[in-house]
């Protein structure tokens, strides 16, 4: 039997992480031979834990997921460019006994919505809705596009400020301001798109071939995407995004990039008996409830 490489995901809460899925689908894909699990480790023990993970021998690398982010850029190692500037590390890589960290998001969502869902970004008028870590970890690589010009809306203005001061020698960017403004893509990096109600069509201007993605994820539709729906056919949520930044992390540690496409069909099917489920379940209950006198 092939060497067993001992990897995982970092966080707290980490039940619901989609990760250990995704790699070992990708590592039996790739004749790897993995253990991928997941751990629940609080703020606390975070540095203890990173310390004690890697002095196994079999420990090749792991994710870092909330809230744990800015701490792994911290960790004693060399740190790629992009995640020193975001201060935030998503992937560890061990090789030879020496640490390596990177941010694989802001890579993962350009994949996924150029390759996948053939976005163009030259020329782009782009939106982003937050302006907290999740926006900052993709603002470094959609920076970096021939785009036209990249606008934060966010409830605090001063943290759309800090955002527009830090970036604006790579891309021209402001705070969103002009509400007559027409998006070419618009992207959700707030909670909210996955916590309530969402409805922006008294504030920005859309067109039927705006592009709504949503970095939040989920087995059901996301009320964010459900709100875009109503604007435009080009809808997409964060689940492309998860498994390409999984396949770049994965390609870190094995200098081999796996096929996403069998993955994200896993994921999908997945998807749509969750959809089944619900429905059912919802139908149980208004019978049941027609029967209660």
């Amino acid at each position: 039997m092939s060497k067993l490489y001992k990897l995982g995901v970092v966080g707290n809460p980490i039940e619901h992480s989609l990760s250990p899925f995704i790699h070992s689908r990708f590592a039996r894909n790739e004749n790897v031979n993995i253990e991928y699990l997941p751990y629940k480790v609080s703020e606390g023990d975070f540095n203890n834990f990173i310390k004690e993970f890697f002095q196994d021998p079999l420990s090749r690398g792991l994710n870092i997921t909330l809230p744990h982010k800015k701490s792994a850029a911290k960790i004693v190692g060399t740190i790629s460019n992009e995640a020193k500037f975001i201060n935030a590390v998503n992937t560890v890589a061990k090789e030879k006994e020496e640490l390596s960290l990177f941010s694989t998001d802001g890579i993962g969502f350009i994949s996924d919505i150029s390759s996948n869902n053939k976005f163009n970004f030259k020329g782009a008028n782009v939106l982003f809705i937050g302006a907290g870590a999740a926006a900052e970890s993709i603002l470094y690589k959609v920076a970096r596009e021939e785009v036209s010009k990249i606008s934060i809306m966010n409830r605090t203005q001063a943290n759309a400020e800090r955002l527009v001061r830090k970036f604006s020698n790579m891309t021209h960017i402001n705070t969103f301001q002009n509400l007559k403004d027409s998006y070419d893509l618009i992207i959700n990096c707030s909670s909210a798109g996955l916590t309530g109600e969402f409805d922006l069509t008294d504030k920005i201007s859309t067109q039927k071939d705006t592009y709504f993605y949503d970095l939040n994820y989920s087995l059901v539709e996301t009320p964010f995407c459900i709100w875009a729906r109503t604007q435009s056919d080009n809808v997409y949520d964060g689940m492309g995004m998860l498994v390409h930044q999984a396949a770049h992390s994965f390609n870190k540690w094995f200098k081999v990039f796996p096929d996403t496409d069998p993955v994200l069909k896993d994921l999908e099917k997945m998807r749509e008996w969750k959809g089944l489920f619900s429905s059912l379940q919802e139908q149980y209950v208004q019978h049941a409830n027609q029967r209660i006198p």
